[in-house]
């Protein structure tokens, strides 16, 4: 039986269960039903819509600290993907929607440079840049400029102002 709350569209029952398929390459994971009424492919890839299929499993899950937010998963599957060079596929039909995530490495994509800087930097540990250029010899602007790189890649976060800015690991 459909359930709707005044002023949110009718939901559509699907009796399938969401799917799981993992590939040398690839973890697919499909869910029954397509998108909810209302919502647009436009909508639903920008990761700034949320409507809950289940709010009360949603609402268990975020008090269990198992999720952060509501309808940050897409936005969130993108930036995780980012670090990595790697590109998740959504496929979505007005029976389903398929996401598929590719098998990376642990390790994102970076160039000499940059490992050379990461390999500096230990978690928790903060640096400051003269520390970081006097140890992996780079000039003062090419060591801003990676830091800038690895900063953009979420791997570095940047504390402090001015001659106070420490470098720490992610």
């Amino acid at each position: 039986m459909s359930q709707s709350m005044p002023g949110l569209p009718k939901k559509r029952d699907v009796s399938a269960h969401i799917r799981i398929s993992m590939f040398d390459n690839r973890v697919e994971i499909a869910s029954p039903g397509g998108l909810p009424r209302g919502v647009t492919t436009e909508d639903y890839l920008s990761g700034n819509l949320s409507i809950l299929r289940n709010p009360v499993l949603a609402s268990v899950f975020f008090r269990l600290g198992i999720i952060e937010q509501f309808g940050t998963g897409i936005r969130r599957i993108k930036e995780s993907c980012v670090r990595t060079g790697a590109r998740p596929r959504f496929e979505i039909t007005g029976g389903s929607i398929t996401v598929i995530l590719p098998v990376t490495d642990a390790e994102p994509l970076l160039d000499a440079d940059e490992k050379g800087i990461m390999s500096l930097l230990l978690p928790g540990h903060l640096l400051s840049r003269s520390q970081i250029t006097d140890a992996c010899g780079f000039g003062r602007d090419k060591t801003l400029r990676v830091l800038k790189q690895l900063e953009k890649k979420n791997l570095v976060v940047v504390q402090g102002a001015g001659r106070g800015t420490r470098y720490v690991r992610v």
